[in-house]
This record gives structure tokens, C-alpha cells and sequence, in this order.
């Protein structure tokens, strides 16, 4: 799948966004990819995942024993990406704050895992995400997101495969420039504004 026929799935499902949006990490950005749009249609959820599946080169892909997301952005996002690798799929939630594998969920001391994101924008959620799932007993040999908004810049600290970069600015709050500032901003995302 090619990068603009990635686009053209969040375009079919109203997903690609033009405003001024503030991201997760507290950034703001004039652009924004609404995951959960573009994965409500199963059929669509599938196509991405199975394209996303295929990047990861095969020599790692056959040692992914399950995929873990942090909730909430990554749960669909990585219940398919689990589908298309025949793999489980689990996810940790911060009941407290941090992110914590729950629900009964359970890894095997150094079991190899993928950390599936929605979007990746800084990647501290995502390593947030990998200290849970290595607290956990498991071992993240990879980490995958649909979107990587950070153009390459992320540091996972394991390999990192997207299904799509994207290089969209984002501005701190008090450095936005006139014509987004001039715009009411908007919290599209699944976490309060920080």
C-alpha cells in the first residue's frame, strides 16, 4: 500500500482533518488523523493492518508472540495488526496515570511483543507503553503505529515501523503561528489537553 493510498483510506472515512488541533502530547497541530475514524469500518481496519503487517520484515514478524497497545487510541489499531500476524492481542491502561496490562492480561518472562500505536507524534506514550509491557515480563522487539507524525524523529528504542509518515508541524501552545492561533483550537484525540 502506498503512502497516498493510505491517505486515501482516512480521506473515504472523513478522517484526514484541517483545523487547529491539540494532539496528545500537548502540541498543536493545523492537520489531524482521526484513527478511530478511519477504523470503524472493519474492512478498512483490516486492509490498513494487513498492509502495516507486510513492513515488518519477515525475520522479525515470525518471533511477534502477541501485540500490546495502550489504551485507548491503540486497542483497534492493534487487535488488527494482531489479526493479520495471527497473534494475541492485549492492551495496557492507566487506571492510575500509568500504563499497566490489566483486565488479566498476562505475558511470559522475555515473551517477544510488538507495541502497536494509533499515531505516534513524540513517542513518550509509546515508551511509556514499552516500560509497562517489559514491567510486565515481556520483551518489545518492535513498534509499529498506523501514523508516525514525528517524520522519522521518534525514538522508540526498539525498530519502528509505521504504516505511514507523515510530516505535519506542531507548535508548542505559546508559539503557534497567526493563522492557527487566529483558529479556536479543537481536542479531537481520546486524552484531556495537557
Amino acid at each position: 500500500m502506498t503512502d497516498e493510498e493510505v491517505l486515501a483510506e482516512f480521506r473515504a472515512a472523513d478522517a484526514l482533518l484541517e483545523g487547529h488541533f491539540i494532539l496528545s502530547s500537548g502540541l498543536r497541530s493545523p492537520r489531524y488523523l482521526q484513527c478511530a475514524r478511519v477504523l470503524m469500518d472493519p474492512r478498512r481496519g483490516a486492509r490498513l493492518a494487513e498492509a502495516l503487517a507486510a513492513r515488518i520484515p519477515a525475520q522479525l514478524r515470525q518471533r511477534i508472540s502477541a501485540v500490546v497497545s495502550p489504551a485507548m487510541g491503540g486497542v483497534i489499531a492493534g487487535h488488527e495488526v494482531a489479526r493479520a500476524l495471527g497473534v494475541p492481542a492485549m492492551f495496557v491502561e492507566r487506571p492510575t496515570g500509568t500504563f499497566e496490562l490489566r483486565r488479566g492480561f498476562r505475558l511470559d518472562e522475555g515473551q517477544e511483543v510488538l507495541m502497536m500505536e494509533d499515531v505516534v507524534t513524540t513517542g513518550l506514550s509509546s515508551r511509556e507503553a514499552i516500560a509497562a509491557i517489559e514491567a510486565a515480563g515481556g520483551r518489545v522487539i518492535a513498534g509499529a503505529a498506523l501514523v508516525d507524525r514525528s517524520s522519522g524523529k521518534a525514538d522508540l528504542g526498539v525498530p519502528f515501523f509505521p504504516l505511514i509518515r507523515l510530516d505535519v508541524p506542531s507548535y508548542a501552545a505559546d508559539a503557534l503561528p497567526p493563522e492557527l492561533a487566529a483558529i479556536p483550537a479543537v481536542k479531537p484525540g481520546s486524552r484531556a489537553a495537557a
